[in-house]
């Protein structure tokens, strides 16, 4: 089962039929959505009440929005191996590789603040890179929403941008490389779930620039060192998040050192199940 959050209301995709809820369209009334602990059970039971039928959301994507309401988005870091070795290339002469080599090993994830609602985009909006940035890149992740109790209710697709290169000259520049305006995206659409995602679930990362590949790389959870339970389980000690929230679980792929993003690329992240979100950098 799937939910996409578009202009006119909320729809779910059931048994390859749409159905359309339109009392859920704003921020406030998505909210109320999330709030349930079994949203599967509760949006099975709302379709069957439901007379509306709805077209496929996806044949229309200008209509799509981010499938967010007034949820705060965190990331984790250096969770898998080709995550922690970018790392520690990067920050070679700030001194810092072995300090993500031991965030890597570290029984402690590394978790930090990514977006408010505000800073996201949706399928087909335009990310940006900042203007302060020399390199920059997207970083492809399987994305976790939580529900306010800290259950793991639903997966989407969310695309981490960061500014390498301010990052690698000092971790402690880390919000300034990670949180800026449309430095997320996530959708296409939520896959509805309690259940984890397969390990064999793939990931990939597509980036074309005029028409043309400039970069491809693929990976899959088994390359996931942090269990996402743990993840939230350490998310959620002493926090609480009121609306729930998403978690972006970390990057398997990253371009080489000699690739930056330029305006007008074209950012497609496909993992297996959900879908997959196209974003323009502009």
């Amino acid at each position: 089962m799937k939910i996409y959050l578009t202009n006119s209301g909320c729809v779910v995709e059931h048994e390859n039929k749409f159905h359309s809820l339109p009392d859920f369209w704003d921020a406030d009334s998505w909210d109320d959505l999330i709030r349930h602990e079994d949203l599967e059970a509760y949006l099975k039971e709302a379709i069957a009440k439901s007379a509306n039928a709805a077209a496929d959301p996806m044949k229309d994507t200008t209509a799509l929005r981010a499938p967010i309401g007034n949820q705060e988005v965190w990331a984790a870091g250096v969770t898998y191996f080709r995550s922690r070795t970018a790392r520690m290339e990067e920050s070679k002469s700030a001194g810092g590789g072995d300090f993500y080599d031991r965030v890597y090993a570290a029984d402690r994830p590394e978790l930090f603040f990514k977006a408010t609602p505000s800073r996201v985009v949706g399928h087909q909006g335009k990310v940006a890179i900042r203007k302060d940035a020399k390199w920059s890149v997207p970083e492809p992740e399987l994305t976790l929403l939580i529900s306010p109790g800290g259950k793991i209710i639903g997966y989407t697709i969310g695309n981490d941008m960061s500014s390498r290169d301010i990052e690698g000259e000092n971790p402690l520049y880390l919000p300034q490389a990670k949180v800026y305006s449309r430095s997320c995206a996530l959708g296409p659409c939520i896959l509805v779930s309690s259940k984890p995602l397969p390990t064999t679930t793939g990931i990939r990362l597509e980036i074309l620039r005029a028409g043309q590949e400039a970069f491809s790389g693929t990976t899959t959870l088994a390359n996931l060192k942090r269990d996402p339970v743990s993840l939230v389980e350490y998310l959620y000690r002493d926090n609480v998040f009121p609306n729930g929230t998403f978690l972006l679980t970390g990057t398997g792929i990253v371009p080489p050192d000699a690739f930056t993003l330029n305006p007008g690329d074209e950012i497609r992240i496909s993992i297996d199940g959900i879908g997959t979100l196209v974003n323009f950098v502009g």
